[in-house]
């Protein structure tokens, strides 16, 4: 048993191991890993959250309808930008290259949370595999058990019916 658990990789003797002491492997690691998240990294998570959600969509449509409307017909000719919305697009220029980094941020992070939950989801997988297998042996560890047991009262029985034969023939005779 020493030399087949010796040549398991470092992980999964891990589990086999924690299996034999009887250790519980499933946890939550989506909340283990958002209680380690830093407040940049909750930051960017909130900011690709509200970034990616119909709500901002929808608020930035408004607010770039209002920016040209409010230039092109009600400033008019005192517009502090006119067509082509110059100042606009590098507002938009600036938004975007402040507003990818942290949405990769966020999506870094949770690809890490991601592979975790991957990792715990193996192990849980083998240890239920591990568990499945002893309960197979069990079974057929007691359906053996039974099979013998079986056996031997259908020896005795015959045992008995000999008995049985010999004397009604002697009875007979």
């Amino acid at each position: 048993m020493e030399t087949e658990l010796e040549k398991l990789p470092a992980d999964e003797r891990e589990i086999v191991e924690r299996f034999i002491r009887r250790k519980h492997i499933a946890r939550n690691v989506l909340k283990e890993f958002d209680q380690s998240m830093s407040f940049g990294e909750r930051l960017s998570d909130r900011i690709a959250e509200i970034g990616g959600s119909w709500t901002f969509i929808l608020l930035f449509l408004f607010f770039l309808a209002a920016w040209m409307v409010f230039n092109s017909f009600v400033l008019h000719k005192q517009a502090f930008d006119p067509y082509p919305y110059i100042l606009l697009n590098l507002a938009l220029s600036c938004l975007a290259a402040l507003q990818a980094p942290v949405i990769m941020m966020s999506q870094n992070r949770q690809a890490d949370a991601d592979r975790a939950q991957a990792k715990n989801d193996y192990e849980v997988n083998v240890r239920a595999e591990l568990e499945i297998l002893q309960v197979h042996e069990k079974i057929n560890a007691t359906r053996e058990t039974e099979l013998t047991e079986l056996l031997e009262i259908a020896r005795r029985q015959e045992e008995m019916i000999g008995a049985l034969q010999q004397r009604l023939a002697a009875s007979s005779s």
